[in-house]
């Protein structure tokens, strides 16, 4: 197997990347990591990028070779729904200690670690994650993981994605590369047709693709493989014979799709399914795929039919919040394909987009939100908590979409605030998703505690408070004074 130096250079020169591809041989080679600035937070490492791509393969054992504490930072960190098994939601450890780490039994650890997993409760395969600790000890979870798969009959899977080899998405990238070296391919399935497709970079947060599984199963086209998202080893294991893939999140697992493509001839596009324009056109593009692909292209008539039925009755409903959100403005705090798939869905309803945050999109997304904008100035490669307090501060937008990251900016400056990062609760995506989104934006604006939160409090109001404060006064000496009259009657009638 290639080693870790190896498969991160491999990982750096991607040729699916276009901002790779405009680079020189020798600024491809250091690839997109950005410096660090002193001081300030550095974002996920590859182990937790890693483990977020990987966690959601729900009946797998995710075994984290290393101290306690490198997997308590990583468990059930994105909100990924499943719809059955739940074994990926119990976390495994070696939990290695200074002693163990000093006397260079690691590997023996892991090994009895992955054998009581296997006696314990017999999953379908387990996922070994390397982290800096033990990557800096030399412990060769390959070679134990060989060892084990031979020894117990299982697939025990390395992921050699230790924190100090980059950055949270070199980690989904590595990842990845983890798949096709040691999973997709191994399985060859009974059951193949002419309409089976991948999705890949799809998580399912909160439940979201199953607003659009419905969609396709009604159009006859199975998922055989959703990577990562409510997914099953098996399902990944027989991924290679699916006709076409669809890519949602190109800066996680473009290397993954470019791949099988070449290994096994499986075309793919980026798509989103946020949105009533752009889920419509991810499933034109999955039937076109399929028809080229061999299927019957009588399967683009139903698409067409099927696109024509559902957005009308999405249309039907969002006609109810256009009166209420016309004109409304929302500024976008997130990245990736959100950054364009969300700014499409909102301008679809009449809201306004008065800014979105490019930092984590690729030159694509970047491209296709000057399209969508024709503003250039609504467009910030980043933006100081400052300066984004104080646009807000300003009223210069109704309502802010982000992650929890940036939530108490927008709830000092006593601005409305929707979660649309994974830790959401509600599933946006899909014709349902979309009205979700504007029925839960509508919410926010129209909370009756911003008008409460916004009104000047009382001790502001001095001319009120001094009044009340002066007629309370007359009120006690008033009070007092006929305590006093009483008091004194009271002993007179005493000393009788």
């Amino acid at each position: 197997m290639p080693s870790l130096k190896a498969k991160i250079q491999d990982v750096f020169e991607e040729p699916g990347c276009e901002k790779n591809r405009s680079k020189d041989s020798k600024a491809r080679k250091s690839g997109c990591s950005k410096p660090l600035i002193p001081g300030a937070a550095a974002g996920g490492c590859a182990f937790d990028g890693a483990k977020i791509v990987l966690q959601p393969v729900t009946d797998v054992a995710h075994l984290i070779h290393g101290p306690l504490a490198c997997e308590g930072n990583s468990w059930d960190n994105r909100g990924s729904a499943s719809s059955g098994p739940m074994l990926w939601r119990t976390s495994f450890t070696t939990d290695l200690t200074e002693t163990e780490v000093v006397m260079g039994h690691g590997e023996r650890k892991l090994f009895k670690a992955i054998r009581e997993i296997k006696e314990a409760y017999a999953p379908p395969a387990i996922f070994v994650y390397s982290t800096c600790v033990t990557a800096l000890t030399g412990d060769d979870i390959e070679a134990v993981c060989k060892r084990a798969a031979e020894k117990f009959c299982l697939p025990v899977v390395p992921v050699n994605a230790p924190g100090f080899a980059g950055s949270k998405n070199l980690g989904n990238k590595l990842a990845g590369e983890a798949l096709l070296d040691h999973v997709i391919g191994t399985v060859e399935p009974n059951d193949v047709t002419a309409y089976d497709i991948n999705i890949i970079g799809e998580f399912n947060l909160s439940g979201e693709f199953w607003l659009v599984k419905p969609l396709l199963d009604r159009l006859g086209i199975r998922v055989r493989a959703c990577i990562p998202g409510d997914a099953r080893y098996l399902d990944i294991a027989s991924a290679h014979r699916a006709k076409a893939s669809m890519l949602v999140c190109s800066t996680a697992l473009i290397n993954l799709a470019r791949k099988m493509e070449e290994l096994w001839d499986i075309p793919f596009f980026e798509g989103s399914f946020y949105g009533i324009t752009d889920t419509s056109e991810a499933l034109r593009q999955i039937a076109g795929l399929l028809v080229t692909q061999g299927a019957d292209p009588e399967i683009l008539e139903r698409t067409e039919a099927l696109i024509a039925e559902e957005e009308a009755i999405a249309w039907r409903k969002l006609a109810a919040y256009r009166p209420r959100l016309k004109g409304k403005r929302v500024f976008l705090n997130t990245g990736g394909v959100k950054s364009w798939s969300i700014v499409q869905a909102l301008m679809e309803v009449g809201i306004e987009i008065v800014g979105t945050s490019v930092k984590k999109s690729t030159p694509e997304d970047k491209e296709r939100i000057k399209q969508l904008l024709k503003d250039e100035n609504h467009v910030f490669e980043s933006m100081a908590p400052r300066e984004l307090y104080n646009m807000l501060v300003d009223d210069k937008a109704d309502i802010m979409l982000s992650g929890g990251r940036t939530q108490f900016i927008a709830l000092k400056a006593k601005t409305p605030w929707l979660d649309i990062n994974q830790e959401r609760h509600h599933p946006y995506a899909g014709y349902d998703g979309m009205v979700e989104l504007v029925h839960q934006i509508d919410l926010a604006i129209h909370n009756p505690i911003w008008t409460e939160v916004r009104e000047p409090p009382p001790w502001d109001c001095q001319p009120a408070v001094e009044e009340e404060v002066t007629n309370t006064q007359s009120e006690n000496e008033t009070g007092y004074a006929f305590q006093k009259s009483a008091g004194s009657v009271a002993g007179s009638f005493g000393k009788r």
